[in-house]
């Protein structure tokens, strides 16, 4: 454990029961949310590695109008 997570926990000791239960739950929903994401993100890699090959063959076959971000 870090140093900085064992001073936060310290003054989360600190809170009444009910503060620590809120507290405890954001965190256990920030941890449940970057699992899901890690998730999604590794199961997507074979169609974004599609995607990006047909981008690829779009801009070689000239199907792609470059434009900046006031054209979109």
């Amino acid at each position: 454990m870090t140093q900085f997570l064992e001073k936060v926990l310290t003054e989360v000791y600190k809170l009444p029961p009910e503060k620590q239960d809120a507290i405890a739950t954001v965190i256990l929903e920030e941890l449940e949310d970057e699992q899901l994401w890690d998730k999604v993100f590794a199961e997507s890699q074979d169609e974004l590695a599609q995607l990006a090959r047909k981008v690829r063959t779009d801009i070689k076959a000239g199907r792609i109008k470059k434009m900046g971000i006031d054209g979109l």
